[in-house]
This record gives C-alpha cells, sequence and structure tokens, in this order.
C-alpha cells in the first residue's frame, strides 16, 4: 500500500518568484515573519525560489542567501521587469499585498500567461483603515472605541465607498487565490462583498509549537508587562498611545511598582518621547529575539483599538506561553472556538484591572498559558497549513483554465485595469527616458 504523499511532495513547481512589498523583517512584524513561513514553503517544492522587490533594503532584513533563496531588486514603470520575468518563466508568482498585484501582475501576464498569480493580502487593509475611521469618529465623540467595529454590515457600510476597498477586492478578483490569516476576514468578503469562496484560502501563520521548549519560565520566574510591535504599523502607535494616557495610569494605581517594557521596530521620537522610568513605562526598542522578550515577561498586555487580520505579537506570546491581554479587535480570528489564553477587556478600566488580576493569579495564569498551547495545535499547526496549501495550489495547477473562465469578474477586471495601468506605466517610463 502506497504511504501518503507529505504535504510539500504533493506539488512541484521549477520556478516561484515572490514580488514583495518590503523585504522580510521577521524579527520586526508579523508580516515578515509570515512572508518566511511562505518562502520556506515554497522552497521545499520548487527548484527555484526568487525574492524581488523595489523596496529599499531595510535595517533588519533577513539575508535570503541564508536560505538558499535568490534576491532580485526591480523598478516600478520599467521594461527591464518584463525582460527579466520573461526570461525566468516561472509556474508561479506570489504578489505580497495588492499593491504588487496592481504594479506587476499585468507585466506578469503579458510576459507569463499561464502562471500562477497568488496573492497574499497580510490582512484586509480596507478594513483596518474603515476601523481607524470608525476610532476617530469614536474619540471625537468622547468615546475610547465603537462598540461597531465587528458588526459586518456596518463594516460593508464603511469600507466599500473606500477607494482603498475597491482596490483591494478588485485585486482578489483578478488573481487565481488570495491567502488570507483571518478566516473573520474570509467571512466578511464572501458574506458582504459576494466574493467567491473558490478564490479564498484560510491560512494563518504556519508555525511549529513546541511546547517544552517555552514553558520553562515558570510564574514566579517572570515579572513586569510586555508589549511589542512594529511601530511603522498605525494600530501599534495608537495602543501605546492608550496605554499612555489612559491604561497604565489605572494600572499603577491598582499596583504602584507596575513596570510596562515596549518593544517594537523603527520607534520615531513620538515613541520615544514616552519613555517614563518614574511610571514604570519604558520603552525598549527594537526586540532581536521577540519570544525571549515575550518569555521573560509575566503578562503581555496589548490593547488594539483597530487593525485587521491575526496579530504576530499575540501567536509570539503563546508560543513564549505568556498570557496576554488584548481587546476584541486584537483576539479577533486567533483562537478558533477556544477561549482567549488571558483576558479581552474593551475599555481602559476593565483592562486595567484584568492586567493587575491576572498578573497576581498564579492559577490564572497557568490556565492561560496552557489555552495557548492548546491553540497553536489546534489553529498553526504548520504541517496542517502547508498540507491546506499544498491541496490548493495542486487544484488550482491542475484546474487552472477551468478556473480562470468561471471567474468572468476577474477576467472582466483584469482587462481593464490592466490596460489603463499598461499606457499609464508606459507613460511613467517615457517620461523618465527623458
Amino acid at each position: 500500500m502506497n504511504q501518503p504523499l507529505a504535504p510539500l511532495e504533493k506539488i512541484q513547481f521549477s520556478t516561484v518568484v515572490v514580488i514583495g512589498y518590503v523585504w522580510p523583517e521577521p524579527n520586526s512584524s508579523a508580516a515578515g515573519s509570515r512572508m518566511l513561513q511562505l518562502l520556506e514553503f515554497f522552497k521545499h517544492c520548487s527548484r527555484q525560489v526568487i525574492f524581488a522587490s523595489p523596496a529599499l533594503l531595510g535595517e533588519h532584513r533577513v539575508n535570503l542567501a541564508d536560505y538558499d533563496i535568490q534576491e532580485q531588486s526591480i523598478r516600478l514603470n520599467c521594461t527591464s521587469f518584463d525582460d527579466w520575468i520573461n526570461s525566468i518563466q516561472p509556474e508561479l508568482v506570489l504578489f505580497d499585498r495588492f499593491m504588487m498585484e496592481e504594479q506587476f501582475a499585468w507585466r506578469v501576464e503579458q510576459q507569463c500567461p499561464q502562471c500562477i498569480r497568488v496573492l497574499d493580502t497580510e490582512d484586509l487593509h480596507s478594513l483596518r483603515e474603515a476601523r481607524h475611521k470608525q476610532l476617530k469618529s469614536a474619540i471625537a465623540q468622547g468615546h475610547e472605541n465603537d462598540a461597531e467595529f465587528n458588526r459586518p454590515a456596518k463594516l460593508y457600510s464603511n469600507m466599500s465607498s473606500l477607494d482603498i476597498c475597491q482596490r483591494e477586492m478588485a485585486a482578489i478578483y483578478r488573481c487565481d487565490l488570495s491567502l488570507m490569516i483571518s478566516d473573520f476576514e474570509i467571512k466578511l468578503l464572501q458574506e458582504q462583498f459576494k466574493i467567491p469562496a473558490a478564490l479564498l484560502l484560510h491560512l494563518p501563520f504556519m508555525l511549529s509549537a513546541v511546547a517544552s521548549e517555552h514553558s520553562i519560565n515558570p510564574f514566579a520566574k517572570r515579572q513586569h508587562f510586555v508589549t511589542i510591535g512594529n511601530f511603522r504599523h498605525a494600530p501599534n502607535w495608537d495602543s501605546t498611545l492608550w496605554l499612555k494616557q489612559s491604561i497604565w495610569p489605572k494600572v499603577r494605581a491598582l499596583m504602584p511598582s507596575a513596570q510596562l517594557h515596549i518593544y517594537g521596530a523603527y520607534p520615531a521620537k513620538k515613541v520615544t518621547d514616552l519613555h517614563n522610568p518614574k511610571q514604570g513605562f519604558y520603552v525598549q526598542g527594537w526586540a532581536k529575539d521577540a519570544i525571549q522578550v515575550l518569555r521573560d515577561a509575566r503578562v503581555c498586555l496589548s490593547p488594539l483599538r483597530f487593525g485587521a487580520g491575526i496579530k504576530g505579537k499575540f501567536s509570539d506570546a503563546m508560543l513564549a506561553a505568556t498570557p496576554s491581554i488584548t481587546t476584541d479587535v486584537g483576539a479577533e480570528a486567533m483562537t478558533g472556538a477556544h477561549p482567549w489564553p488571558g483576558c479581552i477587556a474593551n475599555s481602559s478600566e476593565e483592562l486595567a484591572a484584568q492586567a493587575v488580576a491576572l498578573y497576581h493569579s498564579e492559577a490564572r495564569w497557568t490556565t492561560a498559558a496552557n489555552q495557548g498551547a492548546i491553540i497553536l495545535k489546534d489553529c498553526y499547526d504548520k504541517q496542517t497549513l502547508q498540507e491546506r496549501l499544498s491541496d490548493a495550489l495542486s487544484h488550482l495547477k491542475t484546474h487552472l483554465t477551468q478556473l480562470r473562465t468561471a471567474n468572468f469578474t476577474g477576467t472582466m477586471l483584469r482587462h481593464h485595469h490592466h490596460q489603463s495601468t499598461k499606457y499609464m506605466a508606459q507613460w511613467i517610463a517615457a517620461k523618465n527616458q527623458r
């Protein structure tokens, strides 16, 4: 009897090209970690993987050569990309966020028409923007947040008129498959925006969780609160400001000796100016090893008032066996049917009270830490998710023509978008040559 194929043996590609919005920085952001997970998957099922990007090299970028992945700098609005992609003839191109699909997909289709085109959305940018607008409106009215953040009909109403939403939905239609990290967002797209289920694949973080390695630092040996997140990401800055102005003073009133240590890449001066040891508020900057930082802390306190997708800081906290305090938005789509490994609250008073209570209760803390290990196994198992992706790509490769024929809306959008983008790009290229 034949043994079933391992996930990475089910499908093989000659060449895969990933077009990145930025160069991967797995120690700076969840997006960087996510990209490295995808690159690892493709490296194991392809003879050649090339990561290409028009972005400048980042300060904390990973050296992809260490992973036997080629690096290629590419230019926007330049025919040099056409010559390059034509010479490679990849079987699959992955676009990192919809902006890269807008810029390069028409060129890929023109030069490599049978190439599979996949979009990694990271999270729904338009959902994050709509929630940010809702939050600003709530604050203007004297509220800390908006209770209707999660009502699908309200979200659709606020998102659908946004230019970024229309662009994002069009990119999803134009691609053969879009990878979604949030099942909440998949449901929103299917039920409110009527995106066909065949175009979407739920693929959260693909993690290898070894609980024994991360549970060696027990309750008694941990201290302080911690939060972590890239400060180029607006929700992280808003969270830090909310902590400083409203939540942390309430924590200190209940626990005068409390310390909060804030880590994150690219802190601007407005962030570092919040550093105040007398208040127990420490702005530490970039963390080389986020898991170790979280493993040393007792509680991850990261209240997010807006955002989208799922949050790497909380999956990292689970890997470190560190309970978390956050909001409904922060916890969204992260635990399946399981309870949150810590506590969820949405007001500054409740967040402060729950944070202090969890910090002092070893029984509650232990239950939450163990719950994180269960969630990792059930929701983020690397092998299970790699198999899901492998099956989806195998189906695409086998039925590409039929699937594209069935997606007439995508064909129509590609025709009109690519024609306009093509001539705009050619005009810019001609202008740059003058």
